[in-house]
């Protein structure tokens, strides 16, 4: 009788122990801070707060099996350092004159981003600056009268500021040889063009900086990445804390952790997501989606000849992703060259994502806003059906206006990321497409998410600079924060626009860091860095891509 009650008492306890543990298991993470999404923008936002509030605890989650996957991946974007150089939509003329407020706007970020990662090359986080930026000329390209016309009007308004000095205007046959030589081959001598260059250019790895922002946040105590991890739920807890469930794609198994901030940096799926958290601010929005592809060669005899980004004029209504362009990249340890994007169609919201996942984030608050938009758009309507219906000999007839000897063996199609557009909705139009980046964020400031496409990535740190001025907003204005901003940042808080000397000692400063070229007549050391112009090649050694 005693063995019996033993083994009852013994198997009771068991029992209690087994849902003990249970319910410790079923207990959920605590952070402070969760990241949805492994890519630039996440990874940006973490390397911030960990200089920031070192003792914050962090958690990513990531549904593929790798960081820097989706959008971040070199081979799913452009890789334009965007600096407003020759990208033409960032100055549109009214009335005659060419505004370049926008234009400005966005080279001051990226002066910004150029101080940010010399910041964590200079601390080691990012190593071997050349194994994710290198110097690569920005070019303007176009051809016809009324194209000439509008560039010079541009490169002569450009000039007011000192952020675009190095910039340079040719409409010479033979200087433009000079320049860009794979371009000139076989063209038409009589054939009226016009050119700006401007040699302080950059080609960006994005996804190269994340797996590198990644790698050394792994070796912080207070962060932890989930890979292979798809949120399914996200709920508000009591205490104004965010419950996000996940789910790990490779066992099956479920995770639950609560935050006090939540970010949403997952490329198309941040709409859907900031969806399914119910705050009212995301109840305004809805996403279109726009892919993009690219004619690609990685022939060593053709990539070598050309060492430039070449951007030409977009399409009539077409969005700003679909500015034509022959571009100099640097991917997977060697010199390639990429043409396009043209523009492809997908219900998906990531290039991994589902075919539903357009008609998932339709609502009865956003199908409005979309309706109207597809009625008022309809330049950007036609733009995309034209594009869809392109052939292959269409496609490289494309390509033949930017090189005229190119040769079809001697390229690729390939398939880049999906870009999902913002769809705002607006009092008196319905909705208004919005061609950019947007942070929406909680009245409370709990939650925040990342949504559109250009500049995206090459405004990384500026955007997720004001994101923290929008959540934490008393933290960033204490002297502690001020002081460490500051320091990562030299120019915070002041325009270099109005100052020509800053902008001196900045492009200095981040050329040296960066091991990029000086600009011209601002030579500094930079022989002690090694690359000492445009024409220098980017070291591919393999030791280099450690």
């Amino acid at each position: 009788m005693n063995i019996g009650i033993k083994w009852r008492d013994a198997l009771t306890g068991l029992a209690l122990a087994c849902s003990f543990a249970t319910a410790q298991a079923a207990e959920p993470k605590k952070v402070d801070v969760l990241l949805v999404g492994g890519g630039i923008m996440s990874s940006t936002l973490a390397i911030w707060l960990n200089e920031l509030e070192p003792g914050w605890s962090m958690e990513m989650v990531e549904r593929l099996d790798k960081v820097a996957e989706e959008s971040s991946n070199g081979w799913n974007n452009a890789g334009t350092g965007h600096s407003a150089l020759a990208e033409l939509n960032y100055t549109p003329e009214k009335d005659g004159k060419i505004d370049i407020t926008k234009a400005v706007e966005i080279n001051e970020s990226f002066q910004i981003t150029r101080q940010f990662l010399a910041w964590q090359v200079k601390s080691g986080v990012l190593k071997n600056p050349r194994s994710f930026i290198n110097t690569t000329p920005h070019m303007s390209f176009v051809w016809g009268d009324d194209n000439i016309r509008f560039l010079k009007k541009r490169y002569e308004a450009l000039q007011a500021s000192p952020l675009f000095r190095p910039m340079q205007y040719s409409e010479d046959h033979e200087q433009i040889r000079k320049w860009v030589p794979l371009m000139m081959e076989g063209r038409d001598p009589q054939q009226k063009l016009a050119v700006t260059w401007t040699p302080i250019g950059t080609d960006v790895n994005f996804g190269e900086i994340t797996r590198q922002y990644v790698g050394y946040l792994q070796q912080q105590q207070n962060f932890s990445l989930k890979l292979n991890s798809e949120v399914e739920d996200i709920t508000r807890n009591a205490d104004g804390s965010w419950r996000v469930e996940y789910k790990n794609l490779k066992d099956g198994s479920k995770n639950t952790t609560d935050t006090k901030f939540l970010f949403i940096g997952a490329g198309g799926a941040a709409l859907p997501l900031l969806q399914k958290s119910g705050i009212a601010e995301a109840k305004d929005y809805a996403g279109f989606p726009v892919g993009g592809s690219f004619l690609v060669t990685d022939n060593q005899d053709i990539a070598l000849k050309h060492m430039a980004k070449a951007y030409g004029i977009a399409s009539t209504g077409a969005p700003p992703m679909s500015v034509p362009h022959l571009d100099t990249r640097v991917l997977d340890g060697k010199r390639v060259i990429l043409f396009g994007p043209f523009a492809t169609f997908s219900t998906k919201f990531l290039k991994e994502g589902s075919l539903l996942d357009l008609f998932a984030s339709m609502s009865v608050h956003n199908v409005w806003p979309m309706t109207r938009v597809g009625v008022r758009e309809f330049d950007l309507v036609k733009y995309l059906i034209g594009q869809l219906m392109q052939s292959d000999d269409d496609r490289f007839a494309a390509l033949q206006t930017y090189f005229p000897h190119a040769k079809k063996e001697d390229w690729r199609l390939w398939q880049a990321g999906q870009r999902v557009q913002i769809i705002k909705k607006d009092e008196q139009l319905g909705g208004v497409l919005k061609l950019g980046t947007e942070v929406v964020t909680a009245k409370d400031g709990s939650i925040a998410g990342l949504l559109g496409a250009s500049p995206g990535a090459s405004t990384a740190p500026p955007i997720m600079l004001d994101l923290m001025g929008k959540v934490f907003k008393d933290r960033l204005a204490s002297s502690a924060w001020q002081e460490k901003v500051k320091q990562i940042i030299p120019s915070y808080g002041t325009r270099l626009n109005d100052d020509p000397a800053a902008v001196e000692r900045e492009w200095a400063y981040t050329s040296e860091v960066l091991q990029l070229a000086q600009a011209p007549g601002n030579q500094g050391n930079v022989d002690a860095v090694g690359q000492k112009g445009a024409d220098a090649d980017p070291d591919l050694s393999p030791d280099a891509q450690q």
